[in-house]
């Protein structure tokens, strides 16, 4: 599979939700879709590595495709808002980089 950028990405899911009528949901719609998809993802992160396996009847899915469905609906939120997801992402890391840059140890390269 080629990797793709995030302008790509959110190109990719326009050119796709173009094609129906109905068109993007409500940005309210889409953070209830969303809490559902975190949902179903934290149900199989618990399956993994919590307490609580899968019971036989349950189908098998991955966390890849959970957080693929998390990740759409992130696209489909940020496209219906006018979102440039790449320059929402320099602006978050800007404030990690800047904000936060002496909260958390760092590694000390010469112990590697």
């Amino acid at each position: 599979m080629s990797s793709k950028t995030i302008e790509e990405m959110q190109k990719e899911v326009d050119t796709y939700i173009s094609q129906f009528k109905e068109g993007y949901f409500t940005p309210l719609a889409m953070m209830a879709r969303l809490t559902e998809e975190m949902g179903e993802l934290a149900r199989e992160v618990n399956h993994y590595y919590g307490e609580k396996p899968k019971k036989q009847s349950e189908e098998e899915k991955t966390m890849e495709q959970e957080i693929g469905d998390v990740l759409f609906v992130i696209i489909c939120l940020a496209n219906s808002l006018d979102i440039d997801m790449e320059e929402a992402f320099g602006l978050v890391m800007e404030k990690f980089k800047t904000r936060d840059n002496d909260r958390w140890t760092r590694i000390d390269k010469t112990e590697e």
